[in-house]
């Protein structure tokens, strides 16, 4: 059962001459309680009628009609249902309507006495989108008057409705149109001058105190406004800083800059922060006049053993809880005051409040924003959120200006890469080719010229063969070198003795080309726990290439020598091996880089001797393989150079 007209569509067929008005629903709230608190002052017993839409709206006025209830018998309260809301009768008559009813965009207020009248009929015009957390934003069109007649008229048609939903009310809804003369032979006796009996004060209280919380309300809102435009000003001068530059100089000083306009009479600061190393004196700063500077000075709250500990607490806490430490007064802070030194220093710098905000990235401490204040200060939530927000943002800008400068660099070493990679095609093609050509040259030679002397012939197969053979070296190095790149080289750690290995090693070489070789080993020299093969692999390249680079009228000496060294727990031995020689010598600046890949000291087409430029590398590698290692000394150019590398000694 429903009805679909709207009440105060009816009321103003009734009465045409009234004009509706819109009224905010909080206006709505003020009056209603103002017509309300009327029946509680007085001694009247009127006809009470209310329409409160929804039961969920009606649940918060139970107190009140309860009261009211006390006062008369004769209280009607409609609405749609939507839990337990029925029909009742005690201490109110509660009369549920279809929620499709007009009833339910409707709010309606009818009282109805002997001394006084009062009527409130509107109709919901326009709700916010967010009617949850926008209720008193909702805007309704109607009526609002202490006209008896038109009362009169809209409790005449409220009851009409009430008789609608709830027939059996018929003998109560009769007696209350008798007893407020709603019927023509029951004419209210009531005295022209009933509006003089009201007390105005209730309504005047009743609104001043509704302007009063409305006021308050308005000012907290526009307090909040201006905090937030506040710090989305910061954060928007910070994330312009960042963007305009990714220099970390620049962006810390903004930070420190705009954070200070914020908080008045403050000292803010921040510094970089990196555990266990030693403090640096403060470089980005802000500070307020009569504040002294802490700048240049080596200052850091967070390095004080008390700070400490407490942030190591907060790290075994629950992800969500705040790590900032804020300090209302230092001088109430019994931990702060049982440190003497502390203490001495809070005073000498007018810290008599603190924020310490630490700066983070996925866990990493980046450094600190601290705030301080010569006056006790009670920290908001509001002002921890803020700067723990703009930590956020300088550790997220510090992060991008280090991941700009890493890229810069790893361009740079992309740009040398790529140079490596054009000079390694250049030397690995003319490495193969010569060869290849002059073992092409020596074949076809043999093959179109039978008739070529014997000794021709030898010496064209011996050609071929030696350019075979350093092919097949070119190739072994680029074999050995990936594998042990790639740790795919298999090591067999055994006690052996250099001297045998050194002598494997110049059986290889060619001694018609060689310099003199002098061997200058001390007697009894003990055995190594090495691998034999990378042993031979390190000897016979390091004595190839002291060979390479020095004159047949030079000489090439090798030598050894023991060392002893401490462990942690045990004396543990090194030998120590040197191939020097007096060839040309290497340029200091470059004793480190011979040992990368590739490395060329002379431009391949202006090379005097051959060679790819892995033997070194793959020395170092091996060697560090082995526990050692290996380094180069020279004193530059014709200085001749040295070759030292370190294996341990077996265990005997």
């Amino acid at each position: 059962m429903s009805t679909s007209n709207s009440l105060l569509q009816d009321l103003r067929q009734a009465v045409p001459h009234l004009k509706t008005q819109i009224y905010f629903k909080s206006s709505l709230t003020a009056l209603s309680h103002a017509i309300e608190d009327l029946v509680l002052a007085g001694s009247d017993k009127p006809l009470v009628i209310a329409n409160f839409q929804q039961e969920r709206f009606y649940r918060q006025e139970i107190p009140r009609y309860q009261k009211i209830a006390q006062h008369t018998d004769q209280v009607y309260v409609l609405a749609a249902p939507e839990t337990d809301f029925g029909v009742a009768s005690d201490p109110c008559i509660t009369i549920p309507f279809a929620p499709d009813d007009e009833l339910a965009q409707e709010w309606h207020l009818v009282v109805v006495g002997q001394q006084y009248s009062a009527c409130l009929v509107c109709q919901e015009y326009a709700s916010p989108l967010d009617s949850a957390s926008l209720d008193q934003a909702r805007q309704f069109k109607g009526i609002w008057t202490f006209d008896p007649q038109v009362s009169l008229q809209a409790a005449r048609l409220l009851l009409e409705r009430i008789l609608t939903y709830r027939p059996e009310l018929a003998a109560k809804v009769k007696q209350a149109q008798q007893r407020y003369g709603m019927f023509p032979e029951f004419q209210p006796q009531v005295s022209t001058s009933w509006l003089l009996d009201i007390d105005p004060r209730l309504f005047v209280n009743r609104l001043v105190t509704y302007l009063q919380a409305s006021q308050y309300r308005l000012l907290k809102a526009y307090g909040t406004i201006g905090s937030k435009e506040r710090k989305e000003r910061l954060l928007n001068a910070i994330a312009t800083a960042i963007r305009r530059s990714l220099n970390p100089e620049e962006i810390l000083t903004v930070t420190v800059t705009e954070l200070g306009k914020v908080f008045s009479n403050c000292r803010c600061l921040l510094y970089r922060y990196q555990s266990g190393s030693q403090s640096q004196p403060i470089a980005y700063e802000s500070t307020s006049p009569g504040l002294r500077s802490l700048k240049e000075e080596i200052w850091s709250l967070v390095s004080h053993p008390l700070f400490q500990t407490a942030w190591a607490q907060s790290q075994t806490n629950s992800k969500n809880q705040s790590e900032s430490i804020a300090i209302a007064d230092v001088t109430q802070d019994l931990g702060l005051q049982s440190h003497p030194d502390l203490k001495a220093q809070l005073v000498r710098w007018q810290i008599h409040a603190c924020l310490l905000v630490p700066i983070r990235y996925q866990g990493s401490w980046l450094g600190m924003l601290e705030l301080h204040k010569p006056e006790a200060h009670l920290w908001t939530k509001d002002d921890v959120a803020l700067v723990e927000a703009i930590a956020t943002q300088v550790g997220v800008a510090l992060m991008q200006a280090q991941a700009y400068t890493n890229l810069e660099t790893l361009n740079r070493q992309l740009t040398d890469l790529e140079r490596i990679q054009s000079n390694l095609i250049a030397i690995v093609g003319h490495e193969l080719r010569t060869p290849l050509s002059t073992i092409r040259v020596c074949l076809e030679s043999l093959v179109s010229e039978p008739e070529m002397p014997l000794d021709l012939q030898q010496k064209m197969l011996q050609t071929a063969l030696s350019d075979a053979e350093r092919l097949r070296k070119l190739i072994q190095d680029f074999i050995t070198l990936s594998r042990l790149e790639g740790g795919s080289m298999r090591w067999q750690l055994e006690p052996i003795s250099l001297q045998e290995y050194l002598d494997l090693a110049l059986s290889g070489l060619e001694s018609q080309t060689s310099p003199r070789i002098v061997i200058e080993l001390p007697h009894h020299l003990p055995l190594i726990q090495v691998d034999g093969e990378g042993l031979i692999e390190v000897l016979t390249k390091l004595l190839d290439n002291a060979c390479k680079f020095t004159p047949k009228s030079g000489q090439v000496k090798i030598s050894a020598q023991l060392l002893n060294a401490l462990g942690n727990s045990h004396k543990t031995s090194m030998l120590k091996v040197t191939i020097a020689d007096t060839g040309r010598g290497i340029e200091p600046n470059r004793l480190e880089a011979i040992f990368e890949r590739f490395y060329q000291e002379e431009g391949f087409l202006q090379r005097t001797v051959g060679g790819t430029g892995l033997g070194l590398a793959i020395c170092r590698r091996i060697i560090d393989k082995l526990g050692g290692k290996i380094w180069a000394e020279s004193l530059g150019k014709d200085q001749g150079s040295q070759f030292h590398f370190t294996v341990p000694v077996a265990a005997y």
